[in-house]
């Protein structure tokens, strides 16, 4: 899962590095580090103003647990919130955890939807 995690936040800096801001590449430094608990701190303030690769990232910290406690509840809201903004990969991961049940009341028109 680690791997995983570090291959999206990978892509996504690739895509995205212009149009981020220091706080998120100081979020990016940290996470390629290890050091989970500052890149939280970077991108948390970031996804409550609405970035939504950092709303999207944290899903993913919370979903597999990379650096917080495992926390599907908080997952699906953080990809809720990037989902809602036309994400991509945060409308799929979203319908997974409403497939599953996951953080969620398992609703298979939900997960169809997203």
């Amino acid at each position: 899962m680690r791997t995983l995690a570090i291959l999206i936040l990978s892509l996504l800096t690739l895509l995205s590095a212009p149009a981020l801001g220091a706080d998120f590449d100081k979020g990016v430094s940290a996470f390629q580090r290890g050091d989970y608990a500052t890149a939280l701190r970077e991108w948390t303030p970031l996804a409550e103003q609405g970035h939504v690769e950092a709303q999207y990232i944290l899903g993913v910290m919370y979903s597999i647990g990379q650096g917080v406690e495992q926390d599907y509840a908080t997952a699906a809201e953080w990809y809720r919130r990037a989902a809602e903004q036309g994400l991509a990969d945060a409308q799929h991961n979203l319908g997974v955890m409403y497939a599953l049940g996951q953080g969620v009341i398992q609703d298979y028109v939900k997960a169809h939807m997203w």
